[in-house]
């Protein structure tokens, strides 16, 4: 007697269960090469003077994370509709190494979670230094300061360690904060207005919190972090599970391909 050859329904679940789990993580990847091209080209890192720096953008990070998890869903599709066991032993491969490195990753933040606010004040603080001179801090520090609604590490006045913005330089931005310390940046709410921070260093608190924010980016990180905590887990543990279960869709495919493969080569050999 031969042995029960797994059903083409059951086949057919598996393929389309492992199609559109690939599916989820294509668009996230997709999003994620999104972002980096999006900084990219806002930094019009592809204008002809900025091309030869191109290499050490830190947005290629996105960019290649984004293609590699695009390439990676890829694979797990082909190999699935294609049955091809070597791809989809690749694909499950990738994910395992996926899967244990988030779960390190996890660990590590919880164990090390008393060190993250100096590390961050400590990054940040480097980055406003290098704030003129680095046009990826100065990228990063913005977008920072605009979406979190903050300016500085603790507070404005962290600016004055900025050799440019401190209150003994020479020049017109002495004493003051980037624009994107700014509420309101924008002159007549379309053109931005890259002196709307002159001078903020030297306002009262109480004059300066109609021009620009006070708050700084380590509190408005923090406040954030514990406003989504909730979300942030519950986001976390779901891509975690959708892994783990493409993990064992792909396991079981896999095992249904070669007990296929199994039952036609017995029967070609009886025949």
């Amino acid at each position: 007697s031969h042995p029960q050859r797994p059903t083409s329904v059951r086949s057919c679940l598996l393929k389309n269960a492992l199609f559109i789990s690939n599916l989820f993580f294509t668009v996230m990847g997709l999003v994620v090469l999104g972002m980096g091209l999006w900084g990219l080209i806002t930094k019009e890192s592809f204008a002809q003077e900025r091309i030869g720096h191109i290499g050490t953008d830190p947005m290629l990070v996105f960019v290649f994370l984004g293609l590699t998890l695009c390439l990676l869903c890829l694979m797990g599709c082909v190999g699935s509709l294609r049955e091809n066991s070597c791809l989809l032993r690749l694909f499950s491969g990738a994910v395992l190494i996926l899967v244990a490195a988030q779960v390190l990753v996890a660990i590590a933040a919880y164990s090390l979670q008393d060190q993250i606010v100096p590390v961050l004040r400590s990054g940040m603080l480097m980055a406003m230094v290098r704030y003129q001179d680095d046009l990826d801090m100065r990228f990063i520090t913005d977008e920072i300061q605009m979406n979190l609604q903050c300016c500085g590490a603790d507070n404005y006045r962290d600016w004055e360690m900025n050799l440019y913005y401190n209150c003994s330089a020479p020049g017109v931005q002495a004493c003051g904060v980037p624009a994107s310390c700014c509420i309101d940046p924008l002159e007549n709410g379309t053109v931005w207005n890259s002196q709307c921070g002159v001078g903020a260093q030297q306002l009262v608190e109480f004059s300066a919190q109609s021009v620009i924010y006070l708050g700084g980016c380590l509190g408005g990180i923090a406040r954030w972090i514990e406003q989504n905590k909730q979300l942030i887990g519950i986001v976390g543990i779901a891509l975690l599970g959708v892994q783990i279960l493409t993990l064992i869709v792909t396991t079981r495919l896999l095992d249904n391909i070669q007990w296929s493969k199994a039952i036609s080569s017995q029967r070609d050999v009886e025949s």
